[in-house]
């Protein structure tokens, strides 16, 4: 298989050769046949129209444009001589051109002074196109002959006017002929290309490149005329930047290769993996809980990023801003640019990760709270949440909670229809949990409960009759009025049943405990009847004239 492509390729240049000797052939045969180089004078000048005399019956025709210069002024007059090339006849006159004749003679003294050893790549201009090829020119008004085998081009449309760098590959010097061609630089290049690529992908050392264009998404680096992309993630190791911040084209940078697409011949380069890995130097010097300088390098809703200033970066989340759990922006507390010492509280070397707190180097404000304030305080404090089960208050740089429950002696109330955020509200601490860190706060206690108004009235022992408002299987639960409930315990129902009895039903008990600072009252029907029992003896005692069976007689009416 091996030795059937070698033919085709053998067969192929031999093809191309012959079309580039037939070509040649093709086009000084051309010349031979109608052109013809000759001195020939001037003898008339009519309109735009130069007559030369070349020998010939009649004289020869030349455009006037031949002969001016770029603002129309005649070069020539009559009676001078001049080089011309018969190109065609018309009307029996021969057509001549001066400046075909100039380019030709440009290529004899091209042809004359070529040096054989000479592989100059110079840049040509398509001027003009055949079957066989193109007409390109130099910068000298040198023309030369492309082979279509030789161009390179894949759309041989759109060539026209364009320039191209080529380079000699056949002088004639008897038929006054030079041809170049495109395809072996593109080949030689190709296959330069190739052995730079072999060399530059085996090599594992750094390899200094030059920036050539950057892009959002990287930039481009030659690396021994192989270009090779660096991703904008493989710039620094604190993560992906925008390169154009860091870099300018024609910049040096050292880069190593860690990777190469052969299909897709794509090179993909990496700067920071020619750079010592910065997570080495610190993963044996940084612990959880130093404190470290940083500078903040960029700003997310969220937190922000900040730079060690060795190509690390770490991440400060707005939870750990400030001891305030209500930031809403850390644009508020943190600008960017600005230098802060942090706590490590994470890193992890492995996966290249690591946070840091500002809080934890901040006064903790619970603990101002402490040196402030103690259980019984009345403080003042604004509305920060509003819940369903309560009320945030925050006082000082702390918030504490006023529940549903604390909030009003009225048990219908709730916090979320008596506040609104922002609301100011003066509380009593009721308790400091120092392990949790958890305030209670009242503003009942700050009110004359309604069981401390009921004791202005009613004492222990009173006979009180209430409606039933729950039944539990511990006792019963009973409406005073004005907010005030009691309760009955099981043990305190006497020969009542509970199971007789129904809510909404009244019921008659005598007062057994009043509680002015829990706001509760116990009632009793046990105590209620012994009461009676006793109010029964007394009236004995104290009237002699009545019987025993009269009291008896009046009790059963």
């Amino acid at each position: 298989m091996a030795a059937v492509n070698k033919n085709v390729q053998i067969n192929k240049a031999k093809d191309e050769f012959i079309e580039e000797e037939d070509f040649a052939a093709m086009l000084e045969e051309s010349f031979k046949k109608t052109e013809e180089d000759s001195d020939g004078t001037i003898v008339d000048i009519k309109g735009d129209e130069v007559f030369v005399n070349v020998g010939k019956k009649s004289e020869g025709i030349l455009n006037i444009s031949e002969i001016s210069d770029e603002n129309g002024n005649l070069k020539f007059n009559i009676n001078d001589t001049i080089k011309v090339v018969i190109t065609g006849s018309r009307g029996g006159r021969p057509i001549v051109s001066h400046k075909k004749a100039l380019r030709k003679e440009k290529v004899k003294s091209y042809i004359d002074s070529y040096n054989e050893d000479n592989q100059d790549v110079f840049d040509v201009k398509i001027i003009g196109k055949n079957k066989g090829g193109f007409v390109a020119q130099n910068s000298y008004g040198i023309e030369f002959f492309l082979p279509k085998s030789q161009s390179g081009f894949k759309d041989s449309n759109s060539v026209m006017g364009k320039t191209y760098k080529v380079k000699v590959i056949k002088v004639d010097k008897e038929e006054q002929s030079i041809v170049v061609s495109r395809k072996r630089l593109l080949d030689e290049d190709r296959k330069k290309k190739k052995e730079a690529i072999s060399s530059i992908i085996s090599n594992e050392d750094a390899i200094e490149g030059t920036v050539k264009k950057i892009t959002t998404y990287g930039m481009f680096v030659d690396v021994g005329g192989v270009d090779g992309l660096v991703h904008y993630s493989e710039i620094s190791y604190k993560g992906p930047v925008n390169p154009g911040s860091l870099y300018k084209e024609g910049d040096k940078v050292l880069v190593k290769v860690i990777k190469y697409d052969n299909e897709k011949k794509h090179l993909s380069l990496s700067i920071k993996a020619a750079m010592p890995d910065p997570w080495d130097e610190i993963k044996d010097s940084l612990e959880v809980g130093d404190t470290i300088k940083v500078i903040v390098s960029n700003i997310e809703p969220y937190g922000a990023f900040v730079d060690l200033g060795n190509d690390i970066e770490g991440f400060l989340h707005i939870s750990e801003i400030s001891w305030d759990k209500n930031i809403k922006n850390p644009k508020d507390h943190i600008s960017e640019g600005e230098e802060l010492d942090v706590e490590v509280i994470e890193i992890d070397a492995n996966d290249r990760r690591l946070r840091v707190s500002l809080k934890n180097l901040l006064p903790k404000p619970f603990d101002e709270f402490n040196s402030k304030f103690k259980e019984g305080d009345v403080v003042k404090g604004a509305v920060t949440t509003v819940t369903n089960f309560g009320a945030f208050i925050k006082i000082g740089g702390v918030e504490g909670l006023l529940h549903n429950e604390d909030a009003s002696w009225d048990r219908n109330d709730k916090c979320k229809d008596m506040f609104k955020i922002g609301d100011e509200v003066e509380v009593k601490i009721i308790k400091i949990d120092n392990g949790e860190q958890k305030i209670s706060l009242s503003l009942k206690d700050l009110k004359q409960s309604p069981v401390q108004a009921y004791a202005k009235k009613y004492n222990v022992g009173d006979i009180v009759t209430g409606k039933i408002r729950d039944i539990k299987e511990f006792g019963i639960f009973v409406e005073l009025g004005d907010n005030v409930d009691a309760l009955i315990r099981k043990e305190d129902m006497g020969n009542v049943k509970a199971e007789d009895l129904n809510i909404n039903d009244n019921i008659e008990a005598a007062i057994a405990f009043i509680d002015e600072k829990k706001n509760r009252i116990r009632l009793s029907i046990r105590r209620l009847a012994k009461q009676k029992e006793r109010e029964v003896l007394n009236e004995i005692n104290s009237n002699d004239k009545v019987t025993l069976g009269d009291i008896i007689k009046e009790q059963l009416s």
